[in-house]
């Protein structure tokens, strides 16, 4: 399956209790429509506010569903989840697919816009004047030499191991509703959690001339969240595409 969200009306992808998520959300509407329970796996976990522009998941079903059903499910849950989650395709894969293990790639958005805007505040950060994104972008390059990303993780998580490997990470020009704007573009093979907020965060503060190149290299030497910036607000992060190998 793969679907979008945004995700200010929801506390995150995973299911929890007493909170809405998104995946709770789907599993809901389709234990309506194909009456029986059935699980959903998401390619990540997005946390509270967080949006996706395109999220993969993967469910079992037994043979007996035909291939109608199938072709079917998208508009049959559009009509259920409501205005906030587009379910866009669902598709027949190997049995031993995952949404998760599979994934060789994923790639996040981060949004700014420098002009004060009522139009963009819901999906997009507004940048203070005079960050430097030159320097910004030579402190990201530092990212891609980094295997370890203790400093940039939620203090306290499940993860068996802080090591990610990145392929991208830099702050690109754009233009949003006509606004000047920026975007930071990051891929890796993995990602934890908090990891890009605080990495923006603390690239943020190398932009205010808070941190010099040689203190973000010391960030990250460090391996502590305590030497990392502040953790950016979520809803201008976007969980922008998801590869796998097949």
């Amino acid at each position: 399956m793969t679907l979008s969200y945004c995700g200010a009306s929801f506390h995150g992808w995973q299911s929890q209790p007493n909170a809405v998520s998104v995946q709770s959300t789907i599993e809901s509407a389709m234990s309506l429509v194909l009456r029986r329970s059935v699980g959903i796996t998401g390619a990540g976990r997005t946390d509270t506010g967080v949006n996706a522009r395109r999220m993969v998941a993967h469910f079992d079903l037994p043979l007996t569903y035909d291939t109608g059903i199938i072709d079917r499910l998208p508009r049959a849950l559009n009509a259920i989840v409501g205005p906030d989650i587009a379910i866009e395709s669902v598709r027949e894969v190997h049995n031993d697919a995952h949404a998760r293990f599979d994934a060789v790639s994923r790639t996040y958005h981060y949004y700014t816009h420098t002009h004060r805007s009522p139009f963009l505040n819901r999906f997009s950060w507004q940048e203070p004047p005079g960050l430097d994104f030159d320097m910004m972008n030579d402190a990201a390059r530092l990212l891609i030499d980094t295997a370890d990303f203790t400093s940039f993780a939620k203090l306290h998580s499940d993860a068996k191991t802080n090591i990610c490997r990145l392929t991208e990470a830099r702050w690109i020009p754009a233009k949003i509703e006509g606004e000047q704007a920026h975007v930071f573009v990051i891929s890796a093979d993995r990602f934890l959690r908090n990891m890009v907020r605080a990495v923006v965060g603390t690239l943020v503060d190398v932009g205010r001339h808070k941190l010099s190149l040689d203190d973000f290299a010391a960030v990250i030497s460090a391996r502590d969240r305590c030497a990392a910036g502040t953790s950016m607000p979520p809803h201008p992060l976007f969980l922008w595409d998801v590869k796998y190998p097949y």
